[in-house]
């Protein structure tokens, strides 16, 4: 039983790592925590491929994209074989229609349910260099985590490499269209991108007049012990401001970091938001709840401590970050969308 909640702790600090690109890194008397409010579920919707009677227009090869990280990559020819080094990038693969072109993933890669059959060639932060030549791709979409080290490796092996590093909801419809682009799908994304910046406006328009005082201020934590969470220049820090809140730390600190109880405390954040997935979703959120040094900021005192019971849908910058955006919408602002189901 221990051995299995510590593999269960291993895998999901390593998912966080994969999501965190960048890390920074006198008690009163206790103050009993106030009741735990319920963890609410989540809204996913899994985004069907496009059906078109009309053909995809392909592109002419060979031809030039630029990728997040600011890097120019010549397309040879249309890519038959696909390795995936993000549960993101995964997703939308599978949104645009593209799963059989799929040769490789990443052990987290688990959605939808037909990712879970395909050949894991990487953890989330390293790839089996062995495998990547055993299956020679022709197109590799990876993530900023790799940038520093494994990208260098899979260029000095001749693989076509394009990075994902979505900061903002914006960029992750530019990197819908991109991927959709370079395979021969701009169709489908197109359909894509409209359906989600369709949900994504509708948010926005009951949001983007909010005054200063109408706008919570609001702590995602991604893990605890101590407390990790995210800065500006994130694409959590974007969603949590289009669906109508504050972002605590976003004046402090880009990306992600670990902050201290103390200046959460000084933050006094009106809503926290608990990341949450099985069983370590629990034990974070219980963590949190039972911090008896929170007990004086105002989430504690009015109750208003949420668990996003699928953290994928918040902290994967794929399709379903729109049912994320209007998860995290409802639980801010209830008397505009209404209350979690």
């Amino acid at each position: 039983m221990m051995k299995h909640i510590k593999i269960q702790l291993l895998s999901r600090i390593l998912a966080v790592l994969g999501l965190v690109l960048s890390t920074a890194c006198g008690c009163a008397a206790p103050i009993p925590p106030p009741p735990p409010t319920p963890a609410l579920p989540p809204t996913p919707t899994e985004e069907t491929p496009v059906v078109d009677t009309k053909p995809e227009e392909m592109p002419s090869f060979p031809f030039t994209v630029t990728d997040d990280l600011g890097r120019t990559i010549k397309i040879e020819k249309l890519p038959q074989r696909i390795v995936s080094l993000a549960p993101s990038n995964t997703e939308i693969i599978y949104a645009l229609g593209l799963e059989d072109r799929l040769v490789g993933t990443t052990d987290y890669c688990d959605y939808p349910e037909g990712a879970k059959t395909k050949p894991r060639v990487a953890s989330y932060i390293a790839p089996d260099m062995e495998k990547l030549v055993r299956i020679q791709p022709d197109l590799i979409i990876a993530e900023a985590v790799h940038e520093k080290t494994v990208l260098p490796a899979l260029e000095k092996l001749g693989f076509t490499v394009i990075v994902t590093s979505a900061k903002s909801l914006d960029t992750i419809l530019h990197d819908i269209t991109l991927i959709g682009q370079i395979n021969g799908k701009s169709k489908a994304a197109s359909h894509l991108v409209a359906n989600m910046t369709r949900r994504i406006e509708a948010v926005v328009s009951k949001t983007q007049n909010l005054t200063t005082e109408q706008r919570p201020r609001v702590l995602y934590v991604v893990w605890h012990n101590p407390i990790w969470t995210m800065g500006r220049n994130t694409f959590t820090d974007d969603l949590i401001h289009k669906a109508g809140g504050v972002n605590v730390f976003a004046n402090d600190f880009e990306k992600s970091r670990v902050v201290s109880l103390e200046a959460v405390v000084a933050k006094n954040p009106q809503i926290i938001i608990v990341s949450g997935m099985g069983t370590t979703g629990d034990l974070i959120y219980n963590s949190i709840i039972s911090e008896q040094r929170l007990g004086s900021v105002d989430a504690f005192v009015n109750n208003r401590i949420y668990k996003i019971s699928d953290a994928n849908i918040i902290e994967r910058p794929g399709p379903r970050i729109v049912d994320g955006l209007e998860a995290v919408a409802k639980l801010i602002h209830p008397e505009i969308f209404g209350r979690q189901k």
